[in-house]
């Protein structure tokens, strides 16, 4: 059960969806380990990348080992979204992503993000511009609409396939549902009827078994977890149980934090290893307590010394 993305193969319908603070490259590396056969970056500010900021040129680190990935852009102005757009094409990425489902204010008071559900016309021009400057193929990450009286994923994705674009993966919720409620599996559906290139399905999707069973209920081409594989990147493979033990996550986090510290430097950020290593212990008898001694750790250093810790207790068991 694969698809590909215009010349390349997919080895797998399993797809990490790009997220803000999240998917930076060690966290992709990780996917990928555990079998994630396409990985999105953190979404790029297109303003940001072709003025050469330093923040926005860090999310382009990728490498070898967790090709195939997807560059996201993000932006209003098509022009610029063109002109970044060949900037990303020179880099030694699969694809770019266009940006139309994000929900948040920031994003959206630019008229960016989810705000493009609503105006169809500059969407086309974006997608437009960016597929004419791009030497990879673009897809599109829509959302179903912008609230449940302007359904527009369907015309939208038709845009996108007239402009070029090579695939869509849809969160089905509207900018106003933001992530709370069922995902719309009409919409979905009607989406896929309305182009004949692959259509990814995002949203709800806290399982391997439950990506599994979406792929054959709708049939779509792939699909793409965001929040659930945060602290379990385990979700994208099929052979490890997905309510896996103390130990494993332990050794999981412990790889977390070897690929950051191997490609983020000087070390990683405290903030972001924090926010990642809580997750690794949801859902188990001391999640809680863990989170609390995660939490009140100062400094990298720091927190790394109490995951070993954990890890040598742990392990002696």
């Amino acid at each position: 059960m694969t698809f590909s993305l215009g010349p390349i193969p997919m080895k797998t319908p399993f797809i990490l969806a790009p997220m803000a603070g999240c998917t930076d490259l060690p966290f992709r590396l990780l996917c990928t380990e555990h079998g994630a056969g396409l990985c999105y970056s953190e979404m790029i500010d297109c303003h940001g990348l072709v003025s050469q900021q330093q923040d926005c040129l860090e999310l382009l680190r990728t490498n070898v080992a967790e090709q195939p990935v997807a560059m996201q852009l993000y932006g209003s102005d098509p022009g610029m979204m063109g002109e970044a757009a060949a900037i990303l094409a020179e880099h030694p990425i699969a694809c770019i992503d266009i940006n139309m489902g994000c929900p948040m204010e920031k994003i959206i008071r630019k008229g960016a993000g989810a705000a493009l559900m609503k105006n169809p016309l500059l969407a086309e021009k974006i997608i437009t511009s960016v597929c004419n400057n791009s030497t990879k193929p673009v897809t599109v990450k829509i959302r179903s609409g912008w609230n449940q009286h302007t359904i527009t994923a369907p015309e939208i994705a038709k845009i996108a396939e007239g402009a070029g674009a090579q695939a869509i993966a849809i969160h089905a919720r509207t900018w106003t549902d933001g992530f709370t409620g069922p995902i719309d599996h009409g919409v979905i559906r009607q989406t896929m009827e309305s182009v004949s290139i692959p259509v990814i399905a995002n949203g709800d999707i806290t399982s391997h078994e439950q990506g599994l069973a979406l792929l054959k209920k709708i049939g779509c081409a792939g699909v793409m977890i965001g929040r659930a594989a945060l602290g379990a990147p385990w979700i994208f493979s099929g052979a490890v149980n997905q309510h896996p033990s103390m130990a494993y996550r332990i050794k999981a986090l412990l790889r977390h934090l070897e690929l950051a510290e191997a490609h983020l430097a000087p070390e990683p950020s405290l903030s972001k290893i924090r926010n990642h290593a809580w997750k690794y212990f949801r859902g188990t008898t001391n999640g809680a307590a863990i989170r609390k001694q995660i939490d009140a750790t100062t400094t990298y250093p720091e927190l790394k010394a109490f995951i070993h810790n954990l890890a040598e207790r742990m392990f002696r068991q």
